[in-house]
């Protein structure tokens, strides 16, 4: 018998634990109302599945995105995306990752990795964050309402 729950090797059996950014993943953080926006427009792109996507739920309530480890800087990302991966520097980051079931407070997956899509794709990320941009600042060439000036 198969179990239909995936768990890669990075993801704890229970609780929460540390995990070093550009070894298990790359990750993108974004702030907690943009990165839920963008964390929505993501999952609904991708049906439902977009790979795994871990909110806190405490402190700056960010949206981490995680992507395959040595793709974070393959891309250029739009202000306010704050990318980490693998350096040459001597600097290491972590990001928390929650068990896939039971407490795991602070922490909770918005999306989980499925055997599918066990990382978030950096493209349909981009494109998710560029359509919340899009939004959220509307382009300046659009026309000011009747009776009003630029």
């Amino acid at each position: 018998m198969t179990n239909a729950i995936h768990r890669p090797h990075w993801v704890p059996e229970s609780g929460h634990r540390l995990r070093v950014i550009g070894v298990h993943f790359d990750a993108v953080r974004i702030e907690d109302g943009r990165g839920q926006l963008v964390a929505r427009g993501l999952v609904d792109a991708a049906g439902g599945d977009a790979g795994p996507i871990v909110y806190e739920m405490t402190g700056g309530r960010w949206v981490y995105f995680l992507l395959r480890p040595g793709s974070v800087h393959r891309h250029d990302w739009p202000l306010g995306v704050h990318r980490f991966g693998m350096t040459h520097f001597r600097t290491t980051t972590f990001v928390g990752v929650p068990a896939l079931e039971g407490n795991t407070w602070p922490l909770r997956w918005w999306s989980k990795p499925t055997r599918e899509t066990p990382y978030v794709a950096p493209e349909l990320l981009l494109d998710a964050i560029i359509d919340v941009q899009n939004v959220q600042e509307p382009s300046a060439t659009t026309s000011p309402a009747p009776g009003r000036t630029r």
